[in-house]
């Protein structure tokens, strides 16, 4: 596993270098956007996760964020010392996978790191297709249509939508959703997160997401679809 990690604390940068390769992983390390670009260019297509800083030196891993997602659906995490609700909610939106607040641990970070790893790993479904109103998904392709045209969902989009799939006509409480899409890393995750991902699906998936008829709100419960 390769790892892009953009840090501008050269001392941090090399203790997570360290770290990760001790726990076997392949890392390169830049010190700015401008680096990070270059390599985000010329091996885009080679790395399996990136570690952004959200603070540099000559712009924000923001930036990065949305170059590596315009270039292909490689995970990203953010290292920030700023856990603000809307720093974290902008990093979503803008399709990062997840975020960790320094100072970390190295072993909350390794656990992170595998856990949205995993997300990105196909989930092969009993039923090859399944259909909730206008949206048919092929989980066999690991592809999602909307009126018969296909649509991009990120990895733990995908996670949430096939949650639902399989568990029609059921309501299921925000923690149940949280244990399906965070895994092991779901006791350090804000509540915050799904609410986010629920709307990011919303305005994919529903022809009127101010008035979903899909997902529906449960209130006091959770969630549904179908039924």
């Amino acid at each position: 596993m390769k790892i892009l990690i953009v840090e501008d604390d050269k001392t941090i940068a090399s203790g997570l270098e360290y770290s990760l390769q001790q726990d076997s992983y392949t890392t390169v390390i830049c010190y700015d956007v401008a680096s990070a670009k270059k390599i985000l260019v010329e091996q885009s297509d080679q790395l399996d996760i990136c570690l952004f800083d959200l603070a540099l030196p000559d712009g924000s891993g923001y930036e990065l964020c949305k170059l590596v997602k315009e270039k292909s659906d490689t995970p990203v995490i953010f290292l920030t010392a700023n856990d603000d609700e809307i720093n974290v909610v902008m990093g979503l939106d803008m399709g990062a996978d997840d975020y960790i607040t320094k100072p970390f641990r190295i072993r909350e970070l390794l656990s992170r790191i595998k856990s949205v790893l995993r997300r990105y790993k196909k989930h092969p479904q009993i039923n090859s297709t399944i259909a909730i109103e206008n949206i048919r998904i092929n989980s066999l392709e690991g592809k999602v249509y909307k009126h018969n045209e296909e649509i991009t969902l990120t990895a733990l989009e995908y996670r949430l939508l096939l949650t639902f799939a399989n568990h029609i006509g059921q309501v299921l409480t925000r923690n149940q959703l949280l244990e399906q899409i965070w895994d092991v890393a779901g006791d350090f995750v804000n509540d915050n997160t799904l609410t986010v991902y629920i709307k990011r699906l919303r305005e994919k998936l529903e022809d009127d997401p101010q008035n979903p008829t899909m997902i529906k709100t449960i209130r006091g419960m959770g969630y549904k679809v179908g039924g």
